[in-house]
């Protein structure tokens, strides 16, 4: 199968929605957006995210720091690769008032914030990976993964990191598969409590 990754587009926001909810559930029954929505509403939690990503405000949920994975026409996955010195919470914050939710949510995701690792402004940053089922190979990952990777190159960084749920053992050792190693991780007991995982690992990759 032959394997191209591009830039996302608007065309692709409603695998983008998918991406982003999947990804932050992790196989859990509740992840960052059903608290941040306050909603665990599939429909409208994609309606939601959906528009998110279509926002004048460019924060890290936007479509235009996604790549997609295609074979043939088909898309295959998406990941998302953003500057974190630019795609601050302050803009997350920003874009979700562009949407009508206000910084409420900030006590919703409180065992989140706990957890959470914090990239400097020299790192590129990885995250909402998603591909679908029938297409899932270490291939089609290593094409989304480079891809981003290059761009990182480009815009001049020299690290790269994502970060894991401890105990969400596929992206962990698809990560780990193509050179990235575990830097830090923090556990919570408020965390286990919420999302039934102990913490957040981060991975990093030197380019």
């Amino acid at each position: 199968m032959a394997i191209t990754v591009r830039k996302a587009s608007e065309a692709d926001i409603d695998m983008i929605a998918q991406a982003l909810l999947e990804s932050s559930r992790g196989g859990k029954r509740i992840g960052l957006f059903d608290l941040v929505f306050n909603t665990s509403e599939d429909k409208t939690l994609l309606s939601h995210l959906n528009r998110l990503a279509l926002t004048s405000t460019k924060s890290y949920c936007h479509f235009s720091n996604f790549f997609v994975a295609v074979s043939d026409g088909t898309p295959l996955g998406t990941i998302c690769g953003y500057e974190p010195r630019i795609a601050t919470h302050e803009i997350f914050s920003k874009a979700l008032e562009e949407i009508g939710f206000d910084e409420t949510y900030h006590e919703r995701i409180a065992a989140y914030l706990l957890c959470e690792g914090e990239a400097d402004n020299k790192t590129f940053v990885l995250d909402f990976m998603l591909v679908k089922p029938e297409y899932k190979s270490i291939d089609v990952y290593k094409e989304l993964i480079g891809k981003s990777m290059l761009t990182a190159r480009l815009k001049g960084y020299r690290k790269v990191q994502t970060s894991v749920e401890i105990g969400a053992v596929e992206n962990e050792i698809i990560y780990k598969k193509l050179g990235f190693e575990v830097i830090d991780e923090k556990r919570s007991e408020y965390y286990k409590e919420q999302f039934d995982r102990p913490g957040i690992m981060r991975l990093q990759m030197i380019l």
